[in-house]
């Protein structure tokens, strides 16, 4: 493994097993940060006004980025394993938090997959979603090291996919509207129609 990759993830692992509280929102995040996504997601769907189709739409982006992530991960994957820290590092010399399968450490699902929904976002107008979803993605970041079971280099490298899928995404907007459209009809979330009768 390269100096980097060593030294930071020490620096970052070695933090943790000091404060319980702190270990436990870092696994937790770290575990489920898609099941905090998806409550953000239904959250935000159904609270936007219902003027606001563009921002729905911007949901819907961000959705298939993350999917564009993943799959842009399976293929990585599959061209070229690396052992995840727990595997390659003497047993006593990191901290792991969380369990997890000894699979293709380069790069995180976790972290794609939410930079992926964080960039869509980004540059949009709804700016709360935008900050919620980059947070969260910061957090998921940092968390998959702090609790063992990613390189910094896997979360980097997932920065980088995950924006790459929310700008590919984008391409692909006006092709997704009809699906805004149609999912915004199915929950009745149709922006008012205005009352145009005068009549006494």
């Amino acid at each position: 493994m390269n100096p980097f990759d060593t030294a930071v993830y020490h620096a970052i692992n070695n933090l943790s097993g000091h404060v319980k509280w702190f270990d436990d929102l870092m696994a937790f995040i770290s575990q489920y940060a898609i099941e905090i996504y998806g409550a953000l997601f239904i959250i935000f769907w159904f609270t936007l006004p219902r003027s606001k189709v563009d921002k729905r739409q911007t949901l819907v982006v961000a959705f298939v980025a993350g999917v564009f992530a993943l799959l842009i991960n399976f293929v990585i994957a599959h061209i070229w394993y690396r052992p995840r820290p727990f595997v390659s590092l003497p047993s006593g010399s990191f901290h792991q938090l969380i369990p997890h399968a000894a699979d293709a450490s380069f790069p995180s699902d976790h972290a794609s997959g939410s930079f992926a929904f964080a960039s869509a976002t980004w540059g949009k107008k709804s700016k709360w979603v935008s900050w919620s979803f980059t947070i969260l993605a910061i957090a998921v970041m940092f968390s998959r090291v702090y609790t063992g079971v990613h390189w910094p280099t896997d979360v980097i490298a997932s920065f980088i996919v995950g924006t790459i899928a929310g700008r590919l995404s984008w391409r692909l907007s006006p092709l997704l509207y009809p699906v805004t459209k149609f999912a915004v009809k199915i929950f009745r979330l149709e922006p008012k129609k205005k009352n145009t009768d005068h009549t006494v």
